[in-house]
């Protein structure tokens, strides 16, 4: 995401990635895979002259040699400057190669009507601008939405014997003011749990039914690998990465929509670095643990909120179970409740949920609770 500042108050500029099935005919399906090909050996040589060089050399689509357009040239070599400076950053001990076929192109070489997508290719030898059928899978409209905003770059790719445009949107928003803050805790037995800072609440997910799919999917796994079927295997894996993603994607919009009910102008989760070795859970639940991805949630959550300008915060999760919101005792819960002396109990992720509210934010940059 980027973000840019302007006089009188905050605006950001969010940068998003809408996916587009294209329905290219088998002749168009042979000059994008040769494209692609070209593309990534062009951009990895580059990079290589690059590194050799030891500089970010100065170039034009004039002194790249290659069956492309010289606007695909160019993204081609921005993709190898960007490339040329983690190689940089990390001494040259690591240096990036592409691997997987793409091919991209700027904003002012392409364009979509919503039925198809035009953009120049090389057919023999030639510059020639082409339109792919082009197809929007998107029920309630959002991806259409979002096209309204400012396009970017095209990124054409080949997942699953499935042809895919990536359209990069930049998305203006301007982050709300005020000081209300929702406190987020994530888990495995309840996914998600929220508490605002006027003592509403709200639980998120269904733990149970993700841990009865992800033993279903599991038992699958095992049965198909008894029986060496390794194509099943991934078709299993990559279904089950879908209907998590879905999961997340409909958690995350649930969140986002509480926090505009109670007028939440900032969210805070805690940070993810050290997770899988902070969260609460039992030996049984450590397989779930492993392959549940918090972090793609926490991503959606962000995104989604930042859309709304709502800010979001990442916060140092410790003692947030174990510390007594009344008292500031800090006690260790027993099974799914938190008791203290003092007379205060909850259950114990909704404790996480309201101590999220008040704990130190990771960068420095927090704001009153």
């Amino acid at each position: 995401m980027s973000r840019n500042k302007k006089q009188g108050g905050d605006t950001e500029s969010q940068t998003l990635t809408v996916n587009i099935k294209l329905h290219p005919t088998k002749e168009q399906q042979s000059i994008l895979e040769r494209m692609m090909r070209t593309y990534i050996g062009t951009t990895n040589q580059l990079v290589s002259d690059m590194v050799q060089a030891r500089e970010n050399l100065k170039l034009t689509s004039k002194n790249v040699s290659s069956d492309l357009p010289s606007a695909v040239k160019n993204q081609a070599i921005q993709d190898a400057k960007s490339m040329f400076k983690k190689a940089k950053k990390k001494g040259f001990q690591v240096v990036p190669v592409l691997k997987k076929p793409y091919c991209t192109w700027n904003n002012q070489n392409y364009s979509f009507d919503f039925e198809s997508i035009s953009f120049p290719v090389m057919i023999d030898g030639k510059v020639k601008k082409t339109a792919i059928r082009a197809e929007m899978v998107d029920p309630d409209n959002r991806n259409a939405t979002l096209l309204a905003n400012k396009l970017g770059t095209l990124r054409i790719i080949k997942k699953s014997n499935k042809w895919i445009a990536q359209i990069a949107v930049t998305i203006p928003t301007t982050e709300k003011g005020g000081t209300n803050v929702l406190g987020v805790d994530l888990g495995l037995k309840v996914p998600a749990v929220a508490s605002t800072d006027r003592g509403k609440a709200r639980f998120f997910g269904n733990g149970r039914e993700n841990k009865y799919m992800k033993r279903k999917f599991r038992a699958k796994r095992k049965e198909l690998g008894q029986q060496k079927k390794l194509d099943a295997i991934k078709k299993l894996n990559n279904k089950e990465q879908r209907w998590m993603k879905d999961k997340d994607h409909k958690v995350s919009r649930e969140i986002v929509d509480f926090a505009k009910e109670n007028k939440i102008s900032v969210i805070r989760l805690e940070r993810l670095a050290n997770i899988r070795q902070t969260a609460r859970t039992s030996r049984k639940h450590n397989k779930n643990l492993h392959t549940w991805s918090f972090y793609r949630l926490a991503l959606f959550i962000t995104y989604k909120a930042k859309l709304e300008g709502i800010k979001v915060e990442s916060v140092n999760p410790a003692y947030t179970s174990q510390t007594c919101p009344s008292c500031g005792a800090k006690n260790k819960a027993k099974d799914r409740t938190y008791s203290c002396p003092c007379g205060f109990k909850k259950h114990r992720d909704l404790v996480g949920a309201m101590n999220i509210r008040y704990a130190p934010v990771v960068d420095g940059n927090s704001r009153p609770a």
